[in-house]
């Protein structure tokens, strides 16, 4: 019985390691329907408002209105692929993890300056808003720490 124990263990390690990809439908996380359109998503962006707070690196959108000004950018060059998992959960319980910017400018009482879209998207609307996040995305590409020449 005892020698079982060291087996099960990097059996339950290996299953638990398996489901966490970074991959935008990893198992780690949730999957959206497949059928999320990106220029649906930029109409739906536009008719949220998110417009007014928020400015996409690379689309071609109104500048941002509020003040005072929200610096939350979205899109651009990042280091790691952006989950869509994280997106869904910024939209809809936006107070959940906020982003690392001077507390007063995103942040009212404690809480996300911005709304809750929970019970005001469908979720053909949230896949659709996440496909038009996701187009706006890219990762920087890594170099080895000693390349080869």
């Amino acid at each position: 019985m005892l020698r079982r124990i060291p087996v099960l263990l990097v059996a339950m390690a290996a299953i638990g390691l398996w489901g966490c990809g970074t991959d935008r439908h990893s198992a780690s996380g949730f999957r959206l329907p497949p059928d999320g359109n990106a220029e649906r998503g930029k109409a739906a962006f536009l008719a949220f408002g998110c417009q007014n707070c928020h400015a996409v690196v690379g689309a071609d959108l109104p500048r941002p209105t509020i003040q005072p000004p929200v610096p939350v950018v979205l899109g651009g060059t990042v280091n790691q692929p952006v989950a869509d998992g994280y997106l869904v959960t910024s939209i809809v319980n936006p107070s959940y993890s906020l982003a690392r910017y001077p507390a007063a400018q995103i942040t009212a009482g404690g809480r996300s300056r911005m709304p809750h879209y929970a019970d005001r998207m469908t979720v053909a609307q949230l896949a659709d808003l996440v496909e038009f996040l996701q187009e706006h995305y890219s990762v920087r590409p890594t170099t080895p720490a000693f390349p080869y020449n």
